[in-house]
């Protein structure tokens, strides 16, 4: 297999998360090496920076690569330029996404766009229609369907080995992030909705397909969501919000009920899934890394085995951001409202 070098664009708590997965990745004896990295700080090209995030990751390193192997541009378009870049990690913040995203697809080099994909349907659409008419792979940074714990879900769900589902229950709660100051803006971030509860709406969807209807209660910084399906678990609910006093940490747990067991995840404990049946719980183990790091693994196997996409695309991050349109809709007039619906 040949060398995918890799290009990652800004250099925040998330692209340095991505630096360090790709290194990782690397380590573990996958063809990507980090080739460049742009971002308008030069300390942040140094390598060096802030690493602070809701999850602990690779990026809480000093120095996170060296300046000396890596170039660094100051500009993202020379990045883009570069004939060393197989590969180019979206990492800035939300509101430069589809510009980003475009300019990158059209390079024909593979992409990673960092979630969520764009503020609107609408908008996520337009990088959807380029990336399906591109030669090279575009993903969508869907993390969570990755996280290992999550990816167990999900086949267990398919397999039917425990029966069908009768409830599912995701929670997601944390203090509004502080790395960085778009996300207090609820116009450049989307808010909790957005940044913060889309990745439990993707795995609804992922898991279940989308449902007939949704009905939230609370406000776009914290919200409760039920999906109705007319086919399908009796109960899936979905909570998540940001404004809990920093020293509340991060949350991020699920609770699944089968016909013949029950699953329960928490990040936050050790061992941190477990199965429960026939009256008996015991821990489920399952590969010991982030959800980061199984999607950039991931990606860099579809590109080295010569795949046409990654399983996951631009379409379904579209689709999942109309979901969070509905359930916006919902909180704004207190009721059901139908999916897909009028747009």
């Amino acid at each position: 297999m040949s060398e995918i070098g890799v290009g990652v664009i800004g250099l925040g708590f998330m692209g340095r998360t991505h630096v360090a997965a790709y290194r990782d990745a690397q380590a573990a004896g996958l063809p990507c090496r980090l080739v460049a990295v742009a971002d308008p700080n030069a300390d942040r090209r140094d390598g060096r920076g802030e690493g602070a995030g809701n999850i602990a990751t690779g990026a809480q390193s000093e120095r996170i690569f060296d300046p000396a192997e890596v170039t660094g541009y100051a500009d993202w378009q020379e990045l883009l330029a570069d004939d060393a870049v197989d590969l180019i990690s979206i990492c800035t913040p939300t509101p430069t996404h589809v510009d980003l995203g475009l300019a990158s697809i059209a390079t024909g080099k593979h992409v990673l766009i960092e979630k969520p994909l764009a503020l609107t349907s609408a908008e996520a659409r337009r990088v959807a229609e380029a990336a399906r008419a591109s030669k090279a792979i575009v993903m969508p940074a869907m993390c969570i369907r990755f996280w290992p714990a999550y990816a167990w879900l999900k086949r267990a769900i398919d397999s039917g080995e425990f029966g069908a589902v009768r409830s599912a229950t995701f929670h997601r709660l944390g203090s509004t992030p502080a790395w960085a100051d778009f996300y207090a803006d609820p116009t450049r971030s989307g808010g909790a909705l957005v940044d913060l509860h889309i990745h439990d709406t993707d795995v609804v969807r992922h898991c279940f397909g989308s449902p007939s209807a949704v009905v939230s209660e609370g406000s776009a910084n914290h919200l409760t969501t039920m999906y109705r399906y007319d086919d399908g678990p009796e109960m899936v609910i979905a909570e998540g919000g940001w404004g809990h006093d920093p020293g509340f940490g991060f949350r991020m747990r699920f609770v699944v009920c089968f016909e013949r067991a029950t699953a329960e995840f928490d990040l936050g404990r050790d061992p941190q899934l477990m199965l429960s049946q026939g009256g008996q719980s015991a821990a489920v183990e399952v590969e010991p890394i982030t959800g980061y790091d199984a999607e950039i693994r991931h990606l860099i196997r579809c590109i080295a085995e010569g795949r046409a996409d990654a399983g996951v695309s631009c379409d379904d991050a579209a689709e999942s951001l109309a979901l969070l349109e509905a359930e916006r809709r919902s909180l704004e007039t207190g009721g059901p409202v139908a999916f897909p619906g009028e747009q």
